[in-house]
């Protein structure tokens, strides 16, 4: 017994192979890597932005944890602070109250450079030196 084989319909055209779409990938790949580095530094700005959020708000616990014993504010907060970090510190009392503001410049992506706005915290603790 023989099987019958369907016939497929002849090709369409001269025969010859179509490369329309050649080399489409790349250039769609050279279009948007702009656009994704560009995303990538924009992202990685925003975490630079938090981070110096988050160091200051810390340097300026310790700085105010420190003073409220009597020990160096402004040596406690720069201890939690590179050298890197344009950092300024300022302490004081008031009351019951030992408070700290640290000002740290928001760097920008690249070291040396900086972003045209400070980011500040400010701490209290309770005042544990002696009133003498």
């Amino acid at each position: 017994m023989a099987a019958h084989v369907a016939r497929t319909a002849a090709p369409r055209g001269d025969g010859r192979r179509r490369y329309g779409d050649r080399g489409q990938v790349a250039v769609e790949f050279t279009g948007m890597v702009p656009l994704v580095l560009g995303v990538l530094l924009v992202l990685w700005q925003a975490a630079l932005i938090g981070y110096t959020y988050s160091l200051a708000g810390n340097a300026a616990d310790e700085a105010a944890r420190a003073g409220a014993v009597g020990g160096d504010c402004a040596a406690a907060a720069g201890s939690k602070l590179s050298g890197a970090w344009s950092a300024s510190t300022s302490c004081g009392g008031a009351g019951d109250l030992f408070t700290a503001d640290v000002s740290i410049r928001v760097p920008a992506l690249f070291p040396g450079a900086n972003l045209p706005f400070t980011v500040r915290a400010h701490a209290a603790a309770a005042d544990e030196r002696d009133p003498r």
